[in-house]
């Protein structure tokens, strides 16, 4: 994790914003055309958002597909029960796998719900994902306390805080 610095927008760092908050343009110059979208060279908008990122304003600069349009229909979120010491280490592991999009932890809400460590797992189809998901509980071995697969039924609009111009 990062330290956090303090930063404040001006006018030209909001614009960045508002011309990158549903993502950076599908150029081949992606930064070079939000510069002249907003009056400023790419290296400074590039300087603006890494100083944004340090600082918190952006929370992350990446890629987000759209996993049934490339053909990963069986995506499923697995939620494991793994000890609380050793999250950070199969969180880091997990993550690292390539049909791993995201890992994180999460609080048990108990007795109802005893899982602690998610992952989002992503396949062409639901056996896949299991597949792929029985992989991960050797990896996690007898630290695997339970686990299950929830999977997606639909595609909800991920978007964050929008501002305006």
């Amino acid at each position: 994790m990062t330290k956090q610095t303090q930063y404040t927008l001006d006018q030209l760092d909001r614009k960045i914003v508002v011309a990158t908050q549903s993502g950076l343009p599908l150029v081949p110059e992606p930064y070079e055309k939000v510069a002249a979208d907003v009056g400023t060279t790419a290296e400074d908008v590039m300087s603006r958002m890494q100083k944004m990122l340090e600082s918190g304003i952006i929370r992350r600069i990446g890629a987000v597909p759209n996993h049934y349009t490339l053909g990963f229909r069986g995506n499923g979120m697995s939620v494991w029960d793994v000890p609380d010491d050793k999250i950070q280490e199969y969180g880091e592991k997990i993550g690292a796998l390539d049909f791993v999009s995201h890992a994180y932890h999460r609080p048990r809400h108990q007795p109802l719900w005893n899982y602690n460590l998610f992952a989002m797992v992503h396949g062409r189809d639901r056996d896949e994902v299991l597949t792929k998901a029985a992989l991960i509980a050797e990896l996690l071995g007898p630290d695997n306390r339970g686990h299950e697969v929830l999977f997606s039924t639909r595609i909800l609009k991920k978007t964050g805080l929008r501002i305006k111009a």
